[in-house]
Formats: C-alpha cells, sequence, structure tokens
C-alpha cells in the first residue's frame, strides 16, 4: 500500500498526496448539528451533501440529517437562486426544522451566488415562517480545510444572533472548537464543578451521541437554542477553544457585543487544561474545588507511575491544528519526542505556535501546516519514530512501517469510543494517556520472546 513511498523528499507547491484534511462544508455541518432543531442544508450538488453526512455519519455512527440544494447542469450555468428558495419552503413544509444553516459548497461560490439576498427575498416573501430563522456561512471547498468551515459557521452564529440587550446575564460563553460530543460534555461539566455559568455554542452533546430508545427523533434534545444564542451578546466573556475553529467568533462577538474573549489552546493535555481551569478560577472569583484537583491530581499520578514507558520515544502526529498543537505539548510533559507533527489546514499560526511550544525543548523537529500525509510518511522513512498519532487515515502508515497507532482527531473511522471518551479536560488526557501506554505495551508484548514475556508491566 503506501509502503512504496519514496524516502527521498523533493518539492512540491501545488500537489498534495493523501492531505490530512477535508472540505469546509464538513467542518459547517457539524457545527449547525450544534443547534437545536437546526436542519444543515449544502448549497451545491446532491453529491457534495452526501458525501459530507456520510463522513460524519461514519465518524459518529449516528445518522446526520442534511438537505441540498441539489444542483443540475441548469443551475450550475445560470446560478441556484431557484434551488435554495425552493429548497426553503420545502424544508420548512416537510420537516419543520426551527431553523435551517445553509453552506456554500465549490459551486455555488464559483457561480456567485448572493446567499443573503436569496434567504432576504424568502424571508420577504413569507416563505420562512414566523418564529423560523435561516442563516448562512461561505465555505468554499477550493480554501482552508473542515476547521476554516466549522469556524466560518460558528462566526455566523454570533453574526445572525447574538445581541447585546444591556442585560447582564452572568453567563461566560465557551466556544468548544471541532470537538466530539463527549467533550463538550466533559467542558460543561469542568465549567458547573468550577462554578461557571457556561453557555456553550455550538454543543452537539445529545445530538450526535443519543440513546437508543426506540422512537427517532428527526431532531434530537441536544444543542444550543436560538434564543440562547441571542444572550451570547450580555455574557460576561468569551472562552474561545481553539484557535483555528473558534477565535474568529469569539473575536467577532467582541467587536459586534463588546463581550471580551480569550484565546486558549484547546484543553487537550495537561498544560492546556490548567489554562483552561485557571481561566474559569478568574471568571470565578474562587478556588478550584477539590473535584478538579483531583481529577488532575490521578493524571499526575498515572504519568508519574507510568513514566518508564513514554520517556524518550519518538512520535510522529498529525491532524487538525488545535488538536495536534496541545497534543504536542502534552507529549513532551510526558518526556515523549514528537519529531514530525503535521497538519494539512493551512495558516502560519500552527507554525508559530509549535516553534513556541518546541523552542528549548525540542528545537529540531519538523513540523509543517498546510501538509500532507505523504510528506509525514517520508519523514518517518528517513527519521523512524516508536508511535503514530493521529485520525484513521494514518493506519496505512502504520501499516506500511509496521508502528504502533493511536486514534485521534476526526476522522475516527474504524474504531470505537471515541464518541463517548472525552479528550478534554484532566480525564480526557487520562483516557489519551490510557490509548498511548496500552499501545506501547501492546507492541511490547507483540515483540517479546517467550522468555522475555512479562505477565506484570
Amino acid at each position: 500500500m503506501l509502503d512504496i513511498t519514496p524516502k527521498e523528499i523533493k518539492p512540491r507547491t501545488a500537489l498534495r498526496i493523501n492531505p490530512a484534511k477535508t472540505c469546509q462544508p464538513i467542518g459547517a455541518m457539524y457545527a449547525a448539528l450544534g443547534i437545536h432543531g437546526c436542519l444543515p442544508h449544502s448549497h451545491g450538488s446532491q453529491g457534495c451533501c452526501s458525501y459530507h453526512r456520510m463522513h460524519l455519519t461514519r465518524h459518529f455512527k449516528e445518522p446526520v440529517m442534511a438537505s441540498t440544494s441539489s444542483f443540475t447542469e441548469g443551475s450550475s450555468v445560470f446560478g441556484g437562486l431557484a434551488n435554495l428558495s425552493q429548497a426553503i419552503n420545502t424544508i420548512f413544509t416537510v420537516y419543520n426544522p426551527e431553523v435551517i444553516a445553509v453552506h456554500t459548497t465549490c459551486l455555488s461560490e464559483v457561480i456567485g451566488d448572493d446567499i443573503p439576498n436569496i434567504i432576504a427575498k424568502a424571508v420577504s416573501e413569507g416563505t420562512v415562517p414566523e418564529g423560523k430563522f435561516v442563516f448562512h456561512a461561505n465555505t468554499p471547498s477550493f480554501a482552508g480545510s473542515h476547521m476554516t468551515g466549522f469556524s466560518s459557521m460558528v462566526r455566523a452564529m454570533v453574526h445572525y444572533f447574538s445581541e447585546k440587550t444591556g442585560a447582564e446575564s452572568g453567563q461566560v460563553n465557551i466556544i468548544p472548537g471541532f470537538v466530539n460530543p463527549a467533550d463538550m460534555r466533559e467542558i460543561k461539566r469542568i465549567a458547573s464543578e468550577m462554578g461557571v455559568p457556561a453557555l456553550l455554542f455550538p454543543d452537539t452533546s445529545d445530538v450526535l451521541d443519543t440513546p437508543l430508545t426506540g422512537k427517532y427523533d428527526f431532531y434530537p434534545p441536544g444543542g444550543v437554542t436560538i434564543k440562547q444564542l441571542r444572550t451570547t451578546g450580555d455574557s460576561l466573556r468569551t472562552l474561545a477553544l481553539g484557535p483555528f475553529a473558534s477565535e474568529a467568533a469569539g473575536a467577532y462577538l467582541d467587536e459586534k457585543c463588546d463581550v471580551p474573549c480569550d484565546i486558549l489552546d484547546l484543553p487537550i493535555g495537561i498544560a492546556a487544561t490548567d489554562r483552561f481551569v485557571h481561566a474559569l478560577k478568574n471568571v470565578a472569583a474562587q478556588d478550584v474545588p477539590a473535584s478538579i484537583n483531583y481529577d488532575r491530581g490521578r493524571l499526575i499520578d498515572v504519568m508519574n507511575d507510568m513514566h518508564r514507558y513514554t520517556h524518550g520515544l519518538k512520535v510522529a502526529v498529525f491532524g487538525d491544528p488545535d488538536h495536534v498543537t496541545s497534543m504536542v505539548e502534552f507529549l513532551l510533559d510526558l518526556n515523549m519526542k514528537p519529531v514530525h507533527v503535521v497538519t494539512g489546514t493551512p495558516g502560519n499560526r500552527f507554525e508559530r505556535r509549535m516553534t513556541e511550544i518546541l523552542e528549548g525543548r525540542l528545537p529540531d523537529s519538523n513540523f509543517s501546516a498546510n501538509a500532507d500525509l505523504f510528506l509525514l510518511h517520508q519523514w518517518i522513512k528517513n527519521e523512524p519514530v516508536d508511535l503514530l498519532i493521529g485520525n484513521t487515515y494514518g493506519k496505512y502508515i502504520a501499516r506500511a512501517e509496521d508502528l504502533p497507532f493511536v486514534r485521534f482527531g476526526f476522522p475516527t473511522l474504524d474504531r470505537i469510543g471515541h464518541q463517548f471518551k472525552p479528550h478534554v479536560g484532566y480525564t480526557g488526557a487520562l483516557h489519551l494517556l490510557e490509548s498511548i501506554l496500552n499501545a506501547i505495551m501492546d507492541r511490547q508484548d507483540r515483540d517479546a520472546t517467550d522468555e522475555t514475556l512479562e505477565l506484570v508491566m
């Protein structure tokens, strides 16, 4: 399979092989699902919508509902105004959502459809029922990545719904970034333990991790409501977790409604979680409760007990920039060596942040934004590693190079558990450390001879 990847690295400026990202509309669709009663709408061809739904469904193992403008050859030439207008009417008539979240695709962006004007026309003609809403985000697939799409859709939530009324809500906005429902639930739990009234947006908990009850809910009970989104302009502060996914919305909310915003790394690992807890502590103006300190203490205990397995191991990491940044910092705290680091999302911020984290600790590491798995594989061939960490697409490299492989990030298509185990917070870091240690120990058992196979490890 990928074992034919050449070792010699040659410059490539216009070619990506096995990209370490996917397209904007997937991120936009996922963000939209974090609004209660929302139906994401793909303004483009039916194939685009099918791919995005399929990818999300395979990752979350849950049905993902979305609609499409179903462009034909005629729409591609003359524009999608008629398609979107008809779609809005049909969706409210047949599916009756609270809100439609329109995201564009390559095709509609190249045509140049004026989505705000189409939405305004639908509202003026009464196609949008009273008390219902339609909003949009521009998410062309030929720019950015799924992280960019998520960011654009969350910023659109602020643009369309956030209001400053002057009433003090006493709450803190938390923009969680592109994380799993279990992570969003853990973020809310930590805020609750800290005594901070928090409003998470978007929020996919109880949307893409619902139980089997015998009754299908087209619109699951979870998600932030439009009424709650409107109150974000009266909040005390915003904590934007992950600059690539959350900074745009947090900064725009500050600009629009004067809500101060703190841009934090995703709270993955011990150091990034410490910073998140400290930010909550400043808001709550009280000491960190014992329950949170105990969570941290349990993580430190395992790190100390198992240090002999992690110390000095070389690691290759790839994935979304917000995830990778915090993961690299966590690996350094475990005294591991993240020698190769790749993200497919473009942006100089990633490389600047990696330089800050690695400087003085592991300055000779390879890292690159807007890169691909082909480059990562070549780096590994030139400097072998002991462990690979990333999403499902890394399994081919792991197979070719016979590497222990820890699945982490989006998408995870070939394993179970990521939907229910958080990776954020101290508890999430403990889950990650468990996965890393088990992969290392499994490899040690596999490689041991009969004489050296250990019963107790």
